[in-house]
């Protein structure tokens, strides 16, 4: 019993000192594991350079909206000075129109054309007796309409131009009698023509509305009237290429409403009447607010 005793103890001695021989022989191995994990090359990102240049500190949100709210400011004062100059000239236009005199000096003829058109149309024997005479004020009623109004204007700007009207009619008004009048004289160039070579009878209308008009405005209250009736009599057709002579008088003056009649003539060699070649009657009405037309319209210096 004692030597089985002593042979049980013995191998439980051997054991023992077995395991820890086992147990010191893995030690080094975990060591060096775990060194090699703690020796790993960090990732850190590296220091910046202290020499690197040091970014400005970001701006203020309060300066940043001052700053959007200036530029836009800046913007739409521009934007609104660009958009109001043309509106602020045509209103300068038609408060302050030009003179009788200054219609006289400012056409510049565009063309050679036109240029010996607008010689005739002022140097003829008519032309030159009418402005002979103090009762007659000349001038170019289309040209006191702004500039930049023309290009809206049926006879100051879209039918303007070589082969059509070249050179602004020259009118003469007579406005210093009870029943004024005028004497319009211009050229028709062969782009108004309805049928070759005849002028179009809408053509002579349209200038009959308007001389006709001309001729009475001043013995209305306010000097502007509008077209309450036209009535047209076409007597002989209008060669193209010709200089014509335009006739209106004032028959009949009744508070705002006044009665005109006129006619077409050719441009003769003198001064007498010619054969007339459209007649018209019309009558004109002032309207209400008139008041704010009158110089554009008015024939007085």
């Amino acid at each position: 019993m004692a030597t089985g005793s002593g042979a049980a103890l013995a191998r439980r001695a051997l054991w023992g000192a077995g395991k820890h021989c086992i147990y010191r022989a893995r030690q080094p191995a975990i060591q060096k594991r775990y060194q090699t994990i703690q020796s790993a090359p960090s990732t850190k990102p590296p220091l910046s350079n202290s020499s690197d240049p040091t970014p400005p500190p970001p701006r203020s949100r309060t300066s940043r909206v001052l700053g959007a709210t200036a530029l836009f400011l800046v913007a739409t004062a521009a934007g609104l000075a660009m958009s109001v100059a043309p509106a602020i000239e045509t209103a300068n236009g038609f408060l302050t129109p030009p003179t009788n005199a200054e219609t006289l000096s400012s056409f510049v003829p565009a063309s050679p054309e036109a240029e010996e058109i607008n010689k005739r149309l002022t140097s003829n024997p008519l032309a030159e007796s009418l402005r002979a005479n103090p009762q007659w004020n000349e001038s170019r009623p289309h040209l006191k309409i702004p500039a930049n109004m023309r290009s809206h204007n049926l006879t100051a700007g879209t039918l303007q131009g070589d082969d059509m009207l070249a050179s602004p009619p020259l009118t003469f008004a007579n406005t210093k009698t009870e029943l004024p009048s005028i004497v319009q004289i211009a050229h028709l160039g062969e782009k108004l023509c309805g049928h070759p070579t005849i002028i179009h009878g809408g053509m002579l209308a349209t200038l009959l509305d308007e001389g006709l008009a001309r001729a009475c405005f001043p013995a209305l209250p306010n000097k502007v009237g509008v077209t309450a009736s036209l009535n047209i009599t076409y007597k002989k057709p209008c060669p193209s290429n010709s200089f014509i002579v335009l006739r209106a008088e004032t028959t009949k003056v009744d508070g705002r409403k006044a009665w005109v009649k006129g006619w077409i003539e050719l441009l003769g060699d003198g001064v007498e009447e010619g054969e007339h070649l459209v007649e018209a009657e019309a009558l004109f009405i002032e309207p209400r607010g008139a008041k704010n037309m009158a110089r554009l319209y008015s024939d007085d210096e």
